[in-house]
């Protein structure tokens, strides 16, 4: 039966597999993974390895626990700032910074074309490679006004237990941002903010409370200067604060806008100014130019806290050049050390070298097999990085493990803020850079040649 003979050999029959044991195998990547093996085997091979895995790891680690400190000092700084000023001020246009009292009326009518704003549309012009063109594109801001306040700001003399200190008195009523007590109060509670019975209370700071030898409701008296003449107010202190700024610590206490109209013979509807919140920080100069432009009479100005506070925001952005450098840093010890490990598997492997060559192996697939087990350890040294940075991280940012001093950096402790984009960045790139660095020292397989390298073992 010759034709049973055939079906039943048919059942025998299987794929054609290539000599490395895979249908799909490559010759690259068989050999590495063999190089793999017979590396964690051999105790040279193995502590080079660990080295590079360890030192890829630390430098990851680095990457994004810097990253995410600068991002928690700028973003805990600016959110103070905010608190305290806004992010935007409408003040009359002829202010200046010696605290002179001129009033603007309060139009309860633009308070609400300011809620009115949920989103500005405005016009951007393309860029192309960093390069502008003649072309604009139509952009809608990611968000509007938040909050907007009244205030009222005048300087006065408050003096206790026999002693005084300048202070800037901020009026403030009951639409004022009702989070700045609940975050920044240590000791008592806010000013009461009900305008409809506003009471001779006063918040100060902790600064100020430590160098008079104030505590909460013990009387102290404020003395106002106007027109030449000293007015005195008396005011309980309720409550004490503190922000960690202590530029503005030493400074500002608050009080109910009512007796500051009253020190000054404003009416009711006269303010300093108005505070404006914004959704988002990222949206401040275009919903800053179009109330000045769209929204307001002309004889008022607006002015963003990032032109308040320049001093503050000039040394935040300073961080970014700090943040790149220390990438830059870190991405060069992560590129040596990957470079090193690789040209000491090299010529740990002179002999293999030859023998594939000599095998008919070209130097581009001998070049793949080092550069695929080098992407090998480059990934798990970018694993072990992350967990490890992220894990201290969260440890600093749960158990506040690292203080810092407060004078210095207007914070007690090392603020962590996780960026997941900037994560991502990193390890995205530190993956391309280093695997295209490491083609470079694989050029040494192309001057290796198989006579010498099988005489010289």
């Amino acid at each position: 039966m010759p034709g049973r003979r055939r079906e039943n050999s048919n059942r025998f029959i299987q794929p054609k597999k290539d000599y490395f044991g895979s249908p799909s195998m490559r010759f690259d990547q068989f050999i590495a993974s063999r190089l793999r093996t017979s590396s964690s085997t051999k105790s040279f091979s193995r502590v080079i390895i660990q080295i590079a895995i360890a030192s890829v790891a630390l430098s990851i680690a680095v990457m994004i626990l810097a990253s995410a400190l600068i991002n928690g000092f700028k973003k805990e700084i600016s959110q103070k700032i905010f608190d305290f000023w806004g992010h935007i001020q409408i003040t009359d246009a002829f202010i200046t910074p010696s605290f002179e009292a001129i009033p603007i009326e309060y139009d309860p009518d633009l308070i609400d074309s300011l809620y009115d704003i949920d989103h500005v549309y405005y016009g951007e012009q393309r860029e192309v490679f960093g390069i502008r063109i003649n072309s604009r594109r139509t952009k809608r801001t990611k968000g509007g006004v938040r909050l907007a306040y009244r205030y009222v700001q005048y300087p006065g003399v408050i003096t206790a237990n026999d002693d005084f200190e300048g202070l800037i008195l901020k009026g403030v009523g009951e639409d004022f941002n009702p989070d700045f007590f609940q975050e920044y109060l240590v000791e008592g509670r806010g000013i009461s903010l009900s305008d409809s019975t506003p009471t001779t209370e006063i918040t100060i700071s902790q600064i100020t409370a430590n160098r008079l030898h104030l505590s909460v409701d013990q009387q102290v008296i404020i003395h106002f200067i106007r027109d030449g003449r000293q007015i005195p107010r008396r005011f309980q202190v309720v409550g004490i604060y503190k922000t960690g700024l202590a530029e503005y610590d030493r400074k500002i206490a608050f009080v109910h806008l009512d007796h500051l109209q009253r020190v000054l013979q404003w009416n009711p509807n006269q303010v300093s100014g108005v505070e404006i919140l914004l959704d988002d920080i990222d949206d401040l100069n275009v919903i800053n130019d179009y109330i000045y432009q769209d929204v307001l009479p002309p004889e008022i100005y607006t002015q963003t806290v990032r032109e308040r506070s320049s001093s503050i925001f000039d040394w935040l952005d300073l961080q970014n050049i700090n943040e790149t450098i220390i990438l830059s840093l870190m991405l060069i010890v992560c590129v040596v050390n990957m470079i090193t490990t690789m040209l000491i598997l090299i010529l740990e492997r002179t002999n293999m070298i030859g023998i594939l060559k000599a095998l008919g192996s070209n130097n581009w697939q001998v070049r793949q097999i080092f550069v695929r087990q080098s992407s090998r350890i480059l990934i798990r040294g970018l694993l072990m990085g992350n967990i490890l940075g992220i894990t201290l991280g969260f440890l600093q940012k749960h158990f506040e493990l690292v203080k810092l001093r407060e004078e210095d950096y207007y914070l007690a402790v090392a603020p962590i803020q996780f960026d997941i984009p900037m994560i991502i960045l990193i390890n995205i790139g530190t993956l391309i850079v280093t695997i295209l660095f490491l083609i470079l020292p694989s050029y040494l397989i192309s001057r290796i040649s198989p006579s010498k390298a099988i005489r010289f073992s």
